[in-house]
């Protein structure tokens, strides 16, 4: 991957890091935590809907990496409230 891949793939996590934290209603960190957030939130968006069978919705291709962006959102969701609720992080209203 090139470093201009790579750096796409980091700005698209972290956009859907951010929106998985605005609708989780936690906030977690800066910038590069809801990148982080957001890659997290790939894995595991994707592992969910691989396990209950849902189709690929928007997918975004960066070099060979396929990055899907409305399960990362909704794993970053996910993630963000269990996190938040253990931790009892800052509550964004």
């Amino acid at each position: 991957m090139t470093l201009a891949g790579l750096l796409m793939l980091l700005l698209i996590a972290a956009v859907a890091g951010a929106l998985g934290q605005a609708i989780a209603g936690y906030s977690l960190g800066g910038c590069l935590v809801s990148a982080g957030v957001g890659l997290i939130g790939a894995l595991l968006g994707g592992w969910l809907a691989g396990r209950l069978g849902l189709p690929e919705l928007i997918i975004v291709q960066i070099g060979d990496w396929p990055f899907p962006v409305v399960w990362a959102i909704l794993g970053a969701t996910l993630f963000s409230l269990i996190i938040g609720v253990i931790s009892r992080g800052r509550r964004v209203l």
